[in-house]
């Protein structure tokens, strides 16, 4: 039972009904329910259990017919070759061979039933892994560096700190019930590899001194968060030796649990909280739980790379180099994991690692055995050099499995990628984000050009089109990309994101990013270079459709 008083709870008609549900059954209650639905069968699951088996990690898909999502924490990336073989092996057996990398580094199937689940269950468990609270209002998986302990870029290994954040805070039941959804991340990596400023909680490194000594630790940005009302998280000033991660996290959690809002789901997110409360209130609060802080020393963040690993590099064990994999919109076969795994094996220590940038790395390797690798069939699918715009593309799930998408995204993502590739030569990365809903598991909102999908309405029906967005970033310079008017047909969004960037590649400055240009040039010049696009695209598809 949980040991800690439900305050909330005191006035019940300022809750919203899945509040009132959760005081009914803690969501963690329903995976003892899982096992009895398997034996009963999909029609026995009631309305509320089926709410609650996101606490299980489990959703229904699209069309609501009798098959499940099940996402898989993986935290901080790190996955050895026997836990992707078990899913890989699960992801044949019940989920039609599809495994899609996350966003936040964990891994989903689909395709799965009620009668697979206590199989699933005991496969995953066998190996470690776990789909337990890997969604619900709780604490999501634990993102962090893909290459902590390898890499060259990094203050300290933070995965014994990862794996002390899991035993505090996964399924402990007083943290099954918070408001929301809650996304910690931890890194010590100087390039921001856990995109920070939209976490709930994040751990970002810094310096301090402290009795003459040079400290290494960190520092913590509270309260981000995207979806349709996207926030930055803000610096609070403290400092964190890494011995007090754990407490730090349990009070943060504790203020979000306690003093989070319930009324409406719509505003229950954590980043709400904190605006209202702002810096100040709330580093009071958190002082009275946790007791006082050294104030913050140095951030020694330098800037962000999105996640992005792929190529071959230098770890910092002498001899040894990852390989970054591109996996194109996070999709791979259960055919492709099974040969991942055999790779990690026969060349490196036995280890995979999963990116936020819906990518997967190939650590340990030897470097006289890179050649040999590079030279492996399966690297030709999932490539370490892939072309510009294949490479740096996120996708969410769209509406193929998911209830909330409007649009589909995968193929989609894939289409405009291969469209850019063929008729836009370009040195600089530009990163191209697509979210199916205004929900942003795709997030949508810090890339250089994000879309969202949308409907509109045709003589001869309705349509996939996209809203365009552009000028996102985190790090330094962090900021949401901002929407420009004008819908976009799906099939033409390719032709018309070419002539946007075009614009940019004849009129940037040296060495300028796609977010500096457009901070630069305006939001009313892009404007208007999107609705000459629009309107160039469409004149060319009247005079092939005339010439037809």
């Amino acid at each position: 039972m949980a040991t800690y008083t439900k305050v909330w709870a005191e006035d019940t008609s300022k809750l919203n009904k899945l509040e009132l549900a959760k005081l009914e059954k803690d969501g963690l209650d329903v995976i003892a329910d899982v096992y009895r639905y398997a034996n009963l069968g999909f029609d026995a699951i009631t309305p509320d259990d089926m709410d609650r088996f996101k606490w299980a990690g489990i959703y229904q898909q699209k069309p609501k017919t009798g098959h499940f999502m099940m996402r898989v924490r993986i935290h901080s990336g790190v996955l050895s070759t026997k836990q992707a073989r078990a899913i890989a092996g699960i992801s044949r057996d019940y989920g039609r061979n599809l495994i899609d990398v996350t966003t936040r580094q964990a891994v989903q199937f689909h395709w799965l039933q009620i009668q697979d689940m206590p199989d699933i269950f005991g496969r995953l468990a066998a190996v470690g892994l776990s789909s337990f609270e890997a969604c619900g209002d709780c604490p999501r998986t634990f993102i962090g560096n893909p290459l902590a302990g390898i890499d060259p870029d990094e203050l300290m290994d933070t995965r014994p700190l990862i794996e002390e954040l899991s035993k505090a805070l996964h399924l402990n039941r007083e943290f099954s019930n918070l408001p929301r959804k809650y996304k910690v991340s931890l890194s010590a990596n100087v390039y921001n590899t856990s995109h920070a400023e939209i976490n709930d909680l994040a751990f970002v490194p810094a310096t301090k001194e402290i009795d003459g000594e040079e400290v290494v630790g960190f520092h913590i940005l509270v309260g981000g968060g995207l979806s349709t009302k996207p926030h930055l998280a803000l610096p609070i000033d403290i400092f964190v030796r890494p011995e007090d991660v754990v407490k730090v996290a349990l009070g943060v959690t504790t203020i979000f649990r306690d003093y989070g809002y319930r009324e409406k789901r719509t505003h229950a997110r954590f980043k709400f909280l904190v605006a209202d409360w702002g810096a100040d209130t709330f580093l009071e609060k958190l002082t009275e739980i946790i007791g006082p802080m050294p104030s913050r020393g140095v951030d020694q963040g330098k800037g962000w790379n999105a996640g992005y690993f792929t190529g071959v590099h230098p770890q910092k064990q002498e001899g040894l180099s990852y390989i970054g994999l591109s996996i194109q919109v996070g999709r791979l076969s259960a055919e492709e994991l099974f040969e991942l795994a055999d790779l990690a094996d026969r060349y490196g220590n036995g280890e995979l690692r999963t990116c936020n940038s819906q990518n997967i790395i190939l650590p340990n390797i030897p470097n006289e055995k890179i050649d040999e690798v590079l030279a492996e069939p399966l690297l030709k699918r999932l490539t370490p050099f892939p072309k510009l715009f294949a490479g740096h593309v996120i996708s969410c799930t769209g509406n193929e499995f998911c209830n909330l998408a409007v649009t589909e995204t995968k193929e989609r993502m894939k289409a405009i990628s291969n469209y850019l590739d063929e008729h836009v030569e370009l040195d600089t990365p530009v990163r191209i984000h697509v979210n199916g809903c205004p929900n942003s598991c795709g997030q949508q909102q810090i890339a250089d050009i994000g879309l969202q999908g949308a409907l509109v309405k045709k003589p001869d029906g309705v349509r996939d089109a996209f809203d365009i967005f552009v000028g996102g970033t985190l790090g330094p310079d962090a900021r949401f990309n901002t929407k420009l008017k004008g819908r976009v047909e799906g099939d033409l969004v390719g032709p018309v994101l070419e002539r946007l960037i075009l614009f940019y590649k004849t009129e940037r400055t040296p060495n300028e990013l796609f977010y500096q240009f457009v901070a630069r040039v305006g939001i009313p010049a892009m404007q208007q270079k999107l609705d000459q696009a629009i309107a160039e695209v469409a004149e060319v598809q009247e005079v092939a459709a005339g010439k037809e």
